[in-house]
């Protein structure tokens, strides 16, 4: 099993690529999606999270207070 991130230029990603990306766990990857917080995309069974909804998610995150 691999623990290499996905290529940077990749447009889809699985959720456990996803994850990898954003150093979350998968299932909170998941949670994520099912909040409507991260958008996706589906085809057939398949759940895949475009590279510009990952940037859109990490863009909106608000850093912590100091």
């Amino acid at each position: 099993m691999s623990t290499a991130s996905p290529p940077a230029d990749q447009l889809l990603y699985t959720p456990k690529e996803a994850a990898a990306v954003l150093r979350y766990g998968r299932s909170t990857v998941y949670e994520l999606m099912a909040a409507g917080v991260l958008k996706y995309v589906k085809q057939g069974r398949c759940r895949r999270i475009r590279r510009s909804d990952l940037e859109a998610y990490v863009n909106h995150l608000e850093p912590l207070p100091h």
